[in-house]
């Protein structure tokens, strides 16, 4: 029996993580909540870590602005977090899956970003983050996989969808941006292909390495409003477009954050679905219960 640990289950994508888990006998799971585990101590690491087969890092720094103005502490979990996982995986054995972001890129494409793109991070959140990707191809050449995802929203933390349809109930009009470009992702759809992919791992049919977990397609954050509203039965025409330069913040955003999928042919794992039919699916599934449910 597969032993697997999923740090960071007290999140976004660790509570999804930890659903689809629920449906499999066959793993024997342990979930580390931020109160369980500390990424950020090597010795509480290594003794969470002994005795498993493959570790899902959902654990993160997410708060992007914050790692502006205390970029060692983003980077102490963003960062030395996975260094000290990636050591205990290569001391005992394990497989790594280690969740990234489209911010290690420097967002300034055209076309998606292969996997093999250079890395140019334009802010601290990015830099951290980048700083456990190396760790984790370093420390881990044969048995470390690194997942970018980005755009996240789901039914257990703060995101957008949610907080649209929070907006939706206190102003007659929101002015969303329609200058970055990107991939909205159902944390849920990315948790049944980061469970997909630590199968593949231990089968030995899934090279190390990086993969882009994104939906595919495109959007905007004003076309993903427009969506969630007319998913919602609201009028999307409430969505009113503006650009970035309206909405400065402490961090720099890419306005460029769509990737590229090759990668999980080749691991003989279809990529996740289509944007916009991945925020159909979550509108509709009936559990968890998302913040949609009840807008």
């Amino acid at each position: 029996m597969t032993r697997l640990l999923v740090t960071g289950a007290g999140g976004m994508l660790g509570r999804d993580l930890v659903a689809v888990l629920a449906a499999r006998p066959d793993l024997k799971v342990t979930a580390a909540t931020r109160a369980d585990l500390d990424i950020t101590d090597p010795t509480a690491v290594d003794a969470a870590v002994a005795g498993h087969d493959v570790v899902i890092n959902a654990a993160a720094w997410t708060n992007v602005d914050g790692a502006e103005t205390d970029e060692a502490a983003a980077t102490a979990v963003n960062g030395a977090g996975p260094a000290n996982l990636a050591a205990a995986c290569a001391t005992g054995g394990a497989r790594l899956i280690q969740v990234s972001t489209d911010y290690v890129l420097a967002g300034d494409a055209h076309t998606p970003y292969p996997e093999d793109a250079p890395t140019a991070p334009i802010n601290a959140y990015g830099r951290g983050k980048l700083v456990g990707e190396q760790a984790v191809a370093r420390l881990l050449p044969d048995t470390g996989y690194v997942v970018r995802t980005a755009w996240l929203y789901g039914a257990h933390g703060p995101n957008f969808v949610a907080t649209m349809l929070r907006l939706a109930t206190q102003r007659e009009h929101l002015d969303v941006v329609d200058d970055q470009h990107g991939q909205p992702t159902w944390s849920y759809a990315l948790a049944e292909r980061l469970v997909a992919l630590a199968d593949a791992a231990v089968a030995g049919s899934a090279a190390p390495g990086v993969y882009h977990g994104t939906c595919a397609g495109q959007t905007t954050w004003y076309g993903l409003a427009r969506a969630t509203f007319a998913l919602a039965g609201l009028d999307p025409d409430r969505i009113r477009p503006t650009t970035s330069d309206r909405y400065p913040r402490p961090a720099a955003r890419p306005a460029y954050s769509v990737l590229g999928h090759s990668r999980w042919a080749a691991a003989g794992l279809p990529p996740l679905p289509d944007w916009h039919t991945s925020l159909v699916d979550a509108f509709d599934s009936p559990a968890p219960p998302a913040p949609w449910k009840v807008a």
